[in-house]
């Protein structure tokens, strides 16, 4: 057979790209000689972080729809759409992949669109309970949908349907790392409740706005806290502390680069309720409180956090009541360690193991691969 090439088309935000490129590592590690190619939006994160993974990128001019979707500025998001799509074509014929792969975001729907046309066989993979837009608009073109959650015959034909669970970030599962040394690494003692609070991977204002509004409890509290802020944010943070006072228990940084670290610290995680979020909080049998996004299309995270709480696997606080609640309830929770071992428990017994694998198999298959 000739050389196996792929392409993989998606992003956006971390939560489709580290599904992503899990499943080109995992492809890579079955295939060592498989070319694979990454198509994403121009401008949007992806341009960075995939290439920082050793693979290679083609930016599209593409961008989201606005909503409502009558409003007078979706014709020219159409017209980039359309654009998009005769450069996604472009690729592909150029490239000639055995599989186009889609993980969701605007280049996803452009690329498949392109790769459908050409007799090229498609995958999709959907990270949230309540379907995208482009997937499910996707769906009818594509041979296989990879799902990380049951009863999604509701957005997908049945009959090619298949669990896998989402695809998380490599590193995260080290059986050497200790919460002793992962403590020291901010500063925090190993012996006290910690408490990680994490906004997704451009940030969340409500989030941090709870935090700003309960300085003082947290500084009269005997919790660690780890505060990733976002970038976004970071500076108007810096300076809001140093008007108010930092507590010393409360570690701020706008990144963390090492999240295995700050996992093995924590207790408990407070965090937004998107896909890949959710799945590593799972498979790490982390406790959690999820503050879902309502800035998300068909309020998929409120969905997502739903999964787990009605499973008792989480807590859940509405953004809009996240000021109020958000962190008395976490000073309460964090020092219940029977409360936190049942949701971890439970999280746990909701992960799906060895996702990217079964994906990248899925996609071997497709390209007429029986793995050997």
């Amino acid at each position: 057979m000739s050389e196996l090439k792929i392409v993989i088309s998606g992003g956006g935000t971390g939560g489709h790209i580290f599904p992503a490129i899990s499943i080109a590592n995992a492809i890579r590690t079955i295939e060592p000689k498989a070319e694979i190619l990454f198509v994403g939006a121009e401008g949007r994160m992806e341009m960075q972080r995939v290439p920082a993974a050793g693979y290679n990128i083609v930016g599209l001019p593409i961008r989201g729809l606005l909503r409502p979707l009558w409003k007078p500025g979706n014709i020219s998001v159409l017209l980039d759409f359309f654009r998009s799509k005769r450069l996604a074509k472009q690729t592909l014929q150029k490239f000639c992949p055995q599989v186009a792969v889609g993980v969701g975001g605007y280049a996803s729907s452009a690329t498949l669109n392109a790769a459908y046309e050409l007799g090229i066989p498609c995958l999709i993979q959907e990270q949230n309970s309540y379907a995208g837009l482009t997937n499910k608009t996707l769906a009818k073109k594509a041979k296989k949908i990879c799902v990380a959650y049951e009863g999604m015959e509701r957005f997908f034909p049945k009959d090619r349907i298949l669990i896998t669970g989402n695809p998380v970030r490599q590193g995260l599962l080290d059986p050497n790392l200790t919460k002793t040394e992962s403590s020291a690494i901010f500063g925090l003692e190993p012996d006290l409740p910690t408490v990680l609070i994490v906004g997704g991977s451009l940030g969340a204002r409500t989030v941090n706005e709870s935090v700003l509004g309960c300085l003082e409890k947290i500084r009269q509290s005997r919790v660690q806290f780890i505060w990733q802020t976002g970038g976004y944010y970071y500076k108007e943070i810096q300076d809001r502390l140093k008007e108010a006072g930092q507590p010393e228990n409360l570690y701020v940084t706008d990144f963390i680069a090492h999240m295995d670290q700050a996992y093995k610290a924590a207790d408990l995680v407070i965090s937004r309720a998107g896909a890949s979020s959710i799945s590593e909080l799972c498979l790490l049998g982390k406790p959690s409180i999820l503050v879902p996004s309502p800035n998300v299309a068909e309020d998929h995270q409120t969905c997502n956090a739903m999964a787990l709480v009605k499973k008792d696997a989480a807590l859940m606080v509405r953004d809009a009541d996240a000021r109020e609640q958000l962190m008395p309830m976490a000073l309460d929770i964090v020092v219940q360690p029977e409360r936190l071992k049942t949701l971890g428990e439970n999280a746990y017994s909701m992960a799906y193991k060895n996702s990217a694998q079964i994906i990248a198999r899925e996609v071997l298959k497709l390209a007429g691969i029986v793995e050997r």
